[in-house]
């Protein structure tokens, strides 16, 4: 049985047939002998719905109040989520960032993950539920809710799997993996099956938005192994794999 946390961005959940495809997917991977933590992102253009609404009342908007505003996209989708795994016949349970237990430092906006101490996520899993944890957020010693900044969510996701002790962390987006040029502009663009910590670093360091540069050095700082791959097929993604890690003995890539 392997421990895998499987991130999904708003693209995939960017609807309630999107959300009720994810819940397939999540539930296949559990009905495999998995346990299953899954990290979301707001639906579609939420944030920036809810950006465009703050500024359309204020356009100088207080950093809390819009750190509260931005949680609420991740709280719908988690919640929607864990309906359709329950609709799907199995068990889950959402969490915000709060209650899943990230702690940030006290910046708005770009807050920083201190901790994580996931005691109700590791609880859930423990009694056979699907673990579904809102992206992007966290709480500060303030108390007050704090938002990540840009690739936050593939953050959370990477930090709650080394919190767990995850064997992998698996990132789903709207492309097959990662490739030698953005494939919806570039049509020979190839996948590259396997990189490391610092290619892929240098990929995000050069403007890569694939992954967040946040992410790969979270994941590289405690040996994380990712794969990256899409929602919308089954095609294999792109694995970023520690040195010395053969990829063929990491859980669940078919």
């Amino acid at each position: 049985m392997a421990l895998i946390v499987q991130k999904y961005g708003g693209s995939s959940v960017a609807d309630t047939d999107s959300i009720k495809r994810v819940a397939k997917r999540v539930v296949e991977t559990e009905k495999k002998g998995n346990k299953v933590a899954v990290v979301v992102s707001a639906m579609g253009d939420t944030t920036d719905d809810l950006i465009d609404q703050a500024l359309s009342i204020d356009s100088n908007p207080s950093e809390r109040e819009m750190d509260m505003l931005m949680t609420a996209g991740e709280r719908i989708s988690m919640s929607l989520l864990a309906m359709a795994i329950h609709a799907e016949g199995s068990r889950a349970h959402s969490f915000t960032g709060q209650q899943a237990g990230f702690f940030t430092d006290t910046r708005y906006g770009a807050a920083h993950i201190k901790a994580v101490r996931p005691d109700r996520v590791k609880n859930a899993l423990s009694l056979g539920d699907i673990a579904i944890v809102a992206g992007f957020q966290g709480i500060n010693a303030k108390g007050d809710a704090t938002t990540l900044g840009r690739g936050g969510s593939d953050t959370s996701a990477v930090a709650l799997a080394v919190a767990l002790g995850a064997d992998i962390c698996e990132i789903y987006t709207d492309v097959d993996g990662i490739f030698t040029a953005d494939p919806r502009i570039v049509p020979s663009a190839r996948r590259i099956p396997s990189i490391g910590y610092e290619a892929i670093l240098e990929m995000a360091s050069c403007g890569s938005k694939v992954l967040a540069l946040r992410c790969v050095e979270y994941a590289q700082r405690f040996n994380m192994p990712l794969h990256v791959r899409s929602s919308f097929s089954r095609r294999p993604g792109t694995l970023v794999v520690p040195d010395g890690i053969d990829p063929r003995t990491l859980p669940n890539l078919d």
